[in-house]
């Protein structure tokens, strides 16, 4: 009977790490669209220092679980004590981190709010400053999204822009393009810049991003909770492996 449930135990291992290292290879893939998707998100994450760190540490912890799936699976069929106890100890140490993370993201969650990026826009948003990180970081946002300041174009009224540049109502960012010339040519830019109506994007970029990832966050939100699952019950069955091999 002992035979059994550690050959069991062994097999339902195995499928776990297996599970884990289709997560580790979903985080690989992730990783790498973001930064070679052409949609423009590359130049986002160039742009900002705290998203290129963040796009390296998705890498870096889908080739960390990519890598324990196969020593995971490895350890179970061949029943090796030295795979199995370095996978708990490394797969632990994910699973805290990932933990801590999240615990983070729940405490400052107050810094994602409409009205914290509203005031940040205000008082750095510099308008056409390749320069600045986080002008040239909101420009590539707006003209992504095709959107204008967080909420609305109004966003600009009284901010650091209008005082750098007092003839312009809105930044260049915010005015429409010419889609058959790839992008590279504004539709009214003299009219758009004065605060014509009909010529620049009338949409705020809050509810332009949100509309666009809302498809992917509970997704995102599901399979979190998935990996983090498959990740302690692999803990649970690695620890009763190791402790069954004579």
């Amino acid at each position: 009977m002992e035979g059994d449930c550690l050959s069991c135990m062994k097999y339902l291992m195995f499928i776990f790490n297996f599970f884990i290292f289709l997560g580790g290879s979903l985080l690989l893939g992730l990783g790498l669209w973001v930064l070679l998707d052409p949609m423009g998100f590359r130049e986002i994450v160039a742009a900002n220092p705290l998203l290129f760190t963040g796009v390296y540490v998705i890498l870096a912890l889908g080739g960390l679980l990519f890598l324990l799936g196969f020593l995971g699976c490895c350890g179970a069929i061949r029943e090796n004590k030295c795979l199995l106890l370095f996978f708990f100890m490394l797969i632990l140490f994910i699973f805290l981190t990932e933990l801590a993370a999240a615990i983070l993201a729940f405490l400052f969650r107050d810094h994602l709010t409409r009205e914290y990026f509203t005031r940040e826009l205000k008082r750095h948003y510099q308008g056409h400053n390749n320069t600045d990180v986080f002008t040239s970081t909101w420009n590539a946002i707006m003209t992504t999204f095709d959107c204008c300041g967080v909420s609305s174009p109004e966003d600009f009224e009284e901010s650091l822009f209008r005082l750098i540049s007092p003839s312009k109502v809105v930044p260049e960012a915010c005015c429409q393009r010419n889609r058959f010339l790839g992008d590279v040519e504004h539709v009214g830019l003299k009219q758009c810049l004065s605060g014509s109506l009909t010529f620049r994007h009338n949409k705020g970029c809050y509810s332009a991003v949100v509309d666009y990832f809302e498809t992917y966050i509970y997704m995102a939100g599901a399979l979190a909770i998935v990996v983090l699952t498959i990740e302690l019950f692999a803990m649970v069955f690695a620890m009763c492996l190791f402790r069954g091999i004579q």
